[in-house]
């Protein structure tokens, strides 16, 4: 893994990246689509306290039931005496309309159903049987909205979609249309008459009400049987529900209210038959205008004249709208089983880390507390270095005023800006320069610890800076003879701007409450490349910082686990160092972090089968890294877009109640995470604004990662530009 003296930006093949954004654009269409079968969108009034009538024609106001525009003009039927229309609207409905069509078949009449479009894509099934039946349907909008208040792209839309439902589901069309919340004529004001004759001009016949059960209202079942009985002897376009609420009375009304008409002497019949009684009554003939699908046709009962076959491309559209729901009823309700699940796991990572966070520093923090006999030992601290112009001075010097007793070897890996030559222009003591040929961070590491005097060494990166008491701290830890390596706390020295601050917030919240929770767990994953201490004899046994992944720190830590070692966090030795300045940068070294630790653990993906205490990583650690490092990370962009889905779709307050309430359980833990560190909260006040865009920017960073693993990538190295704004730290906590 060689970084070239001319490292260029590196770019992932497009291929990759599309792979990604359709997976994401995929998912947010099918929970768009979730979201508009199941909830209505947009605008939705239903009185308006200015609605007029004055362009509405009175022999329409005053008209019958049935409206249509046959030959251009408006023209209303009424149903024929002794005649009763059953409707039903807001179906199909699973439960309901399939108990309603049972009484209907029971009793040998017909229905006419004005369906919901998006209830007829997710219940096909129900409208297949209900045509089957010889009961007629009609177009009821896809979502329920009052089509008064909307432009005429969403009206065309609503009913097209809905078209499309019934193609799809029972491979007709309808030329019938009932308008949600719409009753009798004399209901129809200039709003919804314009909406009307659009309607008709394309064919539609809209129909009304002249007798309402009331239904909706649960007022009872004699109520129910009262309301729907017209007046003697006269027909009635009556309403029932067969969906939208509970319709337990409707169910037990319907067979008495039947039979009492059929006593009375009443016949019952579909809208098409009715309109067919009454053109035969008014002595209509073919040559009126009707259009041909208002007739009946050859072969073809009465009850479906309103139907028409759908054609072939309506038929397909049709079946592939009924798919796309199929997926997205599948899919939104798993998906959010799953984040059910992965939020519990999150919310019970927080308390777990704050339980151990806190028995960490309690146990760490005791005046009692040793790990040994004091180390006071000798250090080689070793310093990888190319193209570290701005910095190396900076951090040669934070490395002269140590406490401890340290050798410098600073490792100069080809670098082409004079680097070696600032080093050892210094004229510091202690302090040797290492040449080789550009080969890498991990060769570069491997050889610092060939030339190193001391059995302890230091690994440091060389944009980092230590206070003067770090190596001292860091190394206490050795004298435990298990110890075989040692974290330090590493600090964003460059926090003054809001990138910076998101990863201070990062750093001390995301890196420490976890290596804190990691130490006492005994399955620390990562000593990080800024601040690590290694026994030599350890690192040469386990074969050396390994060139196989990207992330050599996380590689060679799980080594040492696998070895045997114990590895631990040391809280109080603190690094400074230079986190990236701009997106761009920010985005190369995290796309690196997650790929290298990918690659990592893939390569140790055998230790979950280790037996005896170097099992511990594989048994514990293993699992615990794989499921809040990628599992979760890669489910919570989707938490985030389910939120939105939420907020649009369900519950707009419980939804941004809910967003707020693990803010908040974040904002403590990041509280007390600052407490330990003895951070400033003022950082904090970042944390909403770090939430929306920058934990995006890392969820698409790992997402990015697996991508590129999943299709085989190789990432090379790529070198930070560093401007050396991090100087030497004043000692003590929270200097900065």
């Amino acid at each position: 893994m060689r970084r070239g003296r001319r490292t260029r930006r590196q770019t992932v093949p497009g291929p990759r990246v599309v792979i990604a954004l359709l997976l994401l654009l995929g998912l947010v269409s099918v929970m768009l689509l979730d979201g508009y079968l199941r909830a209505e969108v947009g605008n939705d009034q239903r009185v308006r306290s200015d609605a007029s009538a004055s362009k509405v024609p009175d022999d329409v106001l005053d008209g019958g039931p049935l409206l249509s525009f046959r030959g251009g003009t408006a023209r209303t039927q009424s149903v024929p005496d002794k005649t009763i229309v059953l409707t039903f609207d807001d179906g199909p409905d699973p439960e309901w309309t399939r108990e309603v069509l049972g009484i209907l078949d029971d009793n040998d009449v017909p229905g006419t159903f004005f369906l919901v479009g998006s209830m007829i894509a997710r219940y096909p099934d129900v409208v297949r049987e209900m045509v089957d039946d010889g009961n007629e349907v009609g177009v009821h909008t896809f979502t329920h909205v009052d089509l008064s208040y909307q432009s005429t792209a969403r009206v065309t839309r609503e009913i097209a979609q809905t078209q499309l439902a019934l193609a799809g589901a029972a491979g007709i069309t309808t030329t019938l249309f009932r308008a949600p919340y719409s009753s009798t004529n004399d209901a129809i004001d200039n709003y919804s008459w314009s909406v009307y004759k659009k309607l008709g001009a394309l064919g539609y016949t809209s129909v009304f009400i002249d007798t309402d059960s009331e239904d909706w209202q649960q007022p009872g079942v004699p109520a129910i049987v009262a309301n729907a009985t017209p007046e003697s002897g006269k027909g009635a376009s009556v309403l029932f529900h067969d969906a939208g609420g509970d319709r337990a009375q409707t169910l037990e009304a319907l067979p008495r209210y039947i039979k009492k008409m059929k006593a009375a002497g009443y016949t019952f019949t579909t809208v098409s038959g009715a309109q067919q009684q009454a053109d035969q009554a008014q002595g209509a003939s073919a040559g009126d205008g009707a259009p041909p699908a208002a007739a009946p046709t050859a072969g073809s009962a009465p009850e479906q004249a309103a139907h028409r076959r759908a054609g072939t491309t309506t038929l397909w559209e049709g079946r592939a709208l009924l798919a796309a729901v199929a997926v997205a009823e599948w899919t939104v309700p798993g998906l959010a089983a799953a984040l059910t699940v992965v939020g519990v796991a999150v919310l019970g990572r927080f308390g777990m880390m704050l339980l151990l966070a806190r028995r960490h520093h309690r146990r760490r923090n005791r005046r009692r507390f040793v790990w040994g006999p004091a180390v006071t030992e000798p250090v080689s601290v070793i310093v990888p270095a190319y193209n570290e112009k701005e910095c190396i001075a900076h951090t040669l010097a934070s490395l002269a005023s140590s406490t401890h007793p340290i050798e410098i070897i600073v490792v100069d890996d080809g670098s082409t800006d004079g680097t070696a030559e600032i080093a050892e222009s210094l004229g510091l003591p202690n302090v040797r320069v290492v040449r080789q040929e550009n080969a890498g961070k991990s060769a570069a590491l491997n050889n610092g610890v060939r030339h190193a005097r001391h059995d302890l060494v230091v690994m440091m990166d060389g944009d980092t800076v230590f206070e003067p008491d770090t190596v001292r701290r860091l190394v206490q830890p050795f004298g435990d003879p298990e110890v075989g390596a040692v974290a330090g706390n590493a600090k964003v020295g460059n926090r003054d701007t809001v990138i910076g601050a998101w990863q201070h917030i990062e750093y001390v919240m995301g890196f420490n409450l976890d290596r804190r929770m990691y130490d006492l767990l005994r399955c620390m994953p990562t000593i990080p490349g800024a601040i690590g201490a290694f026994r030599r004899r350890a690192v040469l046994a386990v074969g050396g910082m390994s060139e196989d992944t990207l992330a050599e720190d996380t590689d060679i830590t799980i080594a040492l686990h696998r070895a045997g070692w114990r590895v631990v966090y040391a809280e109080h030795a603190r690094a400074w160092t230079e986190a990236p300045a701009s997106l761009g940068q920010l985005w190369r070294q995290r796309y690196r972090w997650s790929y290298g630790t990918m690659q990592a653990l893939w390569k140790h993906r055998r230790s979950v089968t280790d037996r005896g205490p170097s099992g511990r990583f594989g048994r514990v650690g293993m699992p615990l890294v794989v499921l809040f490092q990628i599992v979760t990370p890669l489910f919570a962009p989707l938490i985030d877009v389910f939120t939105l889905y939420a907020m649009l779709f369900v519950d707009l307050k419980a939804s941004v109640l809910a967003w707020l309430a693990v803010l908040l359980v974040q904002l403590v833990c990041a509280a007390y995470a600052f407490r330990l560190d003895r951070e400033k909260y003022r950082y904090l006040l970042m944390l909403p604004l770090q939430q929306l865009a920058y934990r995006q920017l890392m969820y698409l960073v790992l997402i990015h990662s697996c991508v590129t693993a999943a299709t085989g990538g190789r990432l090379r190295w790529q070198k930070l530009k560093r401007t050396g704004t991090v100087g030497t730290p004043a000692s003590g906590p929270g200097a900065r």
